[in-house]
């Protein structure tokens, strides 16, 4: 009888459904879509879709690189991602590209949202994400640009005459935003940041990674910085935490760890990652990680088990 009661309550215990890990990524030049692959413990990544793009370019000129994707609180999924490398490749405007979705599934149509119609020497519009930041009830969307002669002192110290900074914007509705402002300035070039809450309050509850974009003196290397909210403003800047070389980095936890992907962009291109727990000793996992061959800059996001089955039912339709 007790034996019985036992096996009674073993079967009616729930099954607690672990996390899993949904990357984002493009090929080649971006120029045929943004790429899904799953993974169940944030290491081993496989491609969905028979790794074809699971969201493809619509219009003529119209790239899809360095894809962010993210989670707002009511429950809709938001992909950014860079639409041209220059003002020619929306006919001499500066474009971020954007759509929606609420089951990963099905997205809207991909639009380009425009920006710096003030600035028409700004260059470029580099690698969008965004952050939602619960206090204020908006979303802060930033992103890359060099403003040629905007900061002259450091004019040389990049590629192709590229000096970047970051820039954002903030809405509410992904239909209005506010006027471009400068949203970080480390003294020096930089793009490809990346955002993270990792506490529930204090001045030090949002950790920003970026890359420290200068070739003179060749850095080419991920920082940290840190602010109360994710509008900043951003400080504490630290020395360079990871090898040179490599961009795009991503943030997501795994168990009380945080792991930081990041694509090595140079040949042989690969992905790699490091983790940390406390945000001062890092640890490069790279061989523990496996990603999809040529996949580059990209997001690696946390999803529930049940959504997980869907993409992969979803694939096979």
């Amino acid at each position: 009888m007790m034996l019985r009661l036992a096996l009674l309550l073993v079967v009616a215990l729930p099954s607690f459904a672990h996390d899993w890990y949904l990357f984002t990524s493009f090929r080649k030049n971006g120029e045929t879509g943004v790429y899904f692959a799953l993974s169940a413990d944030g290491k081993a990544f496989t491609p969905l879709n028979s790794n074809a793009p699971w969201v493809k370019t619509t219009k003529a000129g119209m790239l899809m690189r360095d894809p962010w994707l993210g989670k707002g609180p009511d429950g809709v999924w938001h992909m950014l991602w860079t639409w041209g490398w220059t003002r020619k490749e929306a006919n001499g405007q500066l474009l971020l590209g954007h759509a929606s979705s609420k089951d990963l599934i099905h997205w809207s149509e991909p639009e380009g949202v425009p920006m710096f119609a003030e600035e028409p020497t700004a260059r470029n519009v580099w690698a969008p994400e965004a952050a939602y930041d619960p206090r204020k009830k908006e979303w802060v969307i930033f992103w890359a640009t060099t403003i040629p002669g905007r900061f002259p002192d450091t004019e040389n110290t990049g590629d192709s005459g590229y000096n970047h900074r970051l820039y954002a914007v903030t809405t509410k509705d992904w239909k209005t935003f506010s006027t471009p402002k400068l949203w970080f300035d480390p003294g020096f070039n930089c793009i490809d940041a990346t955002v993270a809450q990792v506490a529930p309050s204090g001045p030090k509850s949002w950790v920003m990674v970026f890359k420290d974009e200068r070739k003179e003196p060749l850095q080419k290397k991920l920082r940290t910085a840190w602010a109360a909210s994710p509008d900043g403003p951003w400080s504490e800047v630290s020395e360079p935490f990871s090898r040179d070389w490599i961009e795009g980095p991503s943030i997501a936890k795994i168990g009380n760890e945080w792991w930081i992907y990041y694509d090595a962009y140079r040949k042989p291109q690969h992905y790699g990652a490091m983790k940390t727990s406390d945000w001062q000793h890092f640890e490069d996992v790279t061989e523990q990680v496996q990603f999809p061959a040529d996949h580059r800059h990209g997001t690696v996001v946390t999803i529930d088990e049940a959504t997980a089955r869907k993409l992969q039912a979803s694939e096979a339709k």
